[in-house]
């Protein structure tokens, strides 16, 4: 019940509601890949179970809310491995990996990347609104427009961004059958991808607030913002995706006698 109630306070892991939903999806596109001989019980996965147990312990003793989830995901994984074997567990691991997604980082973390993804997307924003004509000036993680100021707050960080394009590209790569240099390409994209999709967030409200008003940009920015912006990063993933696919073709190899064939034709 604590994972939901920081779903519903902090918007940057309201996504926690999809990723349960989500990792089912995982686990039946994998269907085809369920171990027919598997063997149950699987007892090992007690390690697991006890492990859950005494992280959860950790963290209600030292106040650190994030263990709580992890030990959740870790029960989890012990209980699919108790009651469905090693090979169970095996097949079903990358769905239950795919749970820390809706686990909040930890506060120092999360602390630690918002600075810097605010000043990013501050700069990105501001070069974005120069490129529209207006007079746009990056300063800390303010951006002066004219004789208005827009607050790039943390809140505004694209930190919920990041995390939820990394869900969808980790649920690409483990479902699809893509070459693996595809995969490790769309991975490296997912950060700046998602970095240009916030910037495009704090643009719209820029101009919002520049030629509508300001009650316009901040009913997109506290209201909108949120479906705007994932919408946009996921289609700006397809696009590289799309892009991926034109300019590296993959060639089937002949076959030997097919080979063979031409050569003795020429």
């Amino acid at each position: 019940m604590a994972l939901v109630g920081d779903w519903q306070r902090q918007a940057d892991y309201s996504h926690g509601f999809l990723v349960a939903p989500l990792a089912l999806v995982v686990l039946w596109l994998r269907r085809d890949r369920f171990p027919r001989d598997f063997r149950r019980p699987g007892w090992l996965g007690l390690g697991l179970v006890l492990m859950s147990v005494a992280v959860a312990a950790v963290g209600l003793r030292y106040f650190l809310a994030p263990l709580a989830g992890w030990s959740m995901i870790l029960w989890i994984g012990g209980v699919c491995w108790v009651l469905g074997g090693r090979r169970v567990f095996v097949w079903a691991l990358p769905a239950i990996v795919f749970l820390f997604f809706m686990v909040p980082l930890p506060y120092r973390t999360e602390h630690l990347f918002s600075g810097p993804l605010q000043r990013v997307a501050t700069i990105i924003s501001s070069w974005i609104l120069q490129a529209f004509g207006l007079p746009a000036v990056a300063a800390g993680n303010t951006i002066y427009l004219g004789d208005h100021q827009l607050e790039v707050e943390q809140a505004c960080s694209g930190l919920r961004t990041m995390v939820g394009i990394a869900a969808l590209v980790y649920v690409f790569v483990i479902t699809t059958r893509r070459s693996w240099w595809i995969r490790a390409l769309l991975v490296l994209f997912a950060a700046p991808v998602a970095l240009l999709a916030n910037s495009l967030r704090i643009v719209a409200t820029g101009l919002l607030f520049h030629f509508v008003s300001d009650p316009a940009s901040r009913l997109f920015s506290h209201d909108l913002a949120g479906w705007f912006t994932i919408p946009v990063a996921a289609a700006l993933l397809g696009g590289v995706l799309w892009l991926l696919g034109r300019l590296l073709v993959e060639v089937e190899p002949a076959a030997g006698p097919e080979l063979l064939g031409r050569s003795q034709a020429s």
